[in-house]
């Protein structure tokens, strides 16, 4: 059979393409297919951290192989600490009392001294502000010891500015009462209010008898 120059170009077309696949093939078994290489992606979650890496390969014949490793960190959360309860302290009041010694403007045993305090009882303890109750009471005790805290009737045993019979009776004023005088005004006054009712009923009975 006898070539045209048509045949035998197609001819050498088929050669050259079917070489040409042959030399592809060889080159795909010799030479490693290219890479490509995806790049790795990280997630955060709100309950902790979770990290992936993956490579996939990709060859040229289209085939995909996927290789890598996964680790995972799970953090936990923290956990709001409660706030420490705070006690307050509790408040103490405190209420000074300053005692203020109650100073008579006369000397001490002096007339004046025991008058200041007879005075002065009488308007605390008895509420009686009265000068005429008070010259009833002045009256009656210049008559009995003329005011002297120290008087001692050595026939009757009578005692002090009041005279109390026996002077161991002004005990329930205070175991002071042989030597300060207002502690026998104390009872003196009590004596009278619990006896007369007022020191001018007390003059008017020493006055009718001469004693009270």
């Amino acid at each position: 059979m006898t070539s045209t120059p048509s045949t035998t170009a197609l001819r050498r077309r088929i050669v050259v393409i079917a070489a040409g696949t042959v030399a592809v093939g060889a080159l795909s078994a010799v030479a490693p297919a290219p890479v490509i290489e995806a790049a790795s992606a990280a997630t955060t979650t709100s309950t902790g951290i979770a990290t992936t890496t993956a490579t996939s390969t990709v060859t040229a014949a289209g085939q995909v192989a996927a290789s890598g490793t996964a680790s995972a960190l799970v953090v936990s959360a923290p956990v709001a600490a409660s706030a420490p309860t705070v006690r307050k302290a509790p408040v103490v009041t405190r209420v000074t009392t300053t005692a203020v010694a109650t100073v008579a403007p006369y000397r001490f045993g002096t007339v004046n001294y025991a008058k200041w305090w007879a005075k002065r009882l009488l308007a605390i303890r008895y509420h009686v502000t009265s000068t005429t109750q008070f010259a009833c009471l002045v009256t009656v005790w210049n008559r009995e010891s003329h005011w002297n805290y120290k008087a001692h009737n050595t026939s009757s045993g009578a005692y002090g500015i009041p005279q109390a019979l026996p002077g161991s009776k002004m005990r329930t004023a205070g175991t002071d009462w042989r030597s300060n005088p207002v502690t026998q005004i104390k009872w003196g006054l009590g004596y009278i209010k619990n006896r007369y009712g007022s020191a001018c009923g007390a003059l008017r009975h020493m006055n009718s008898h001469g004693w009270y």
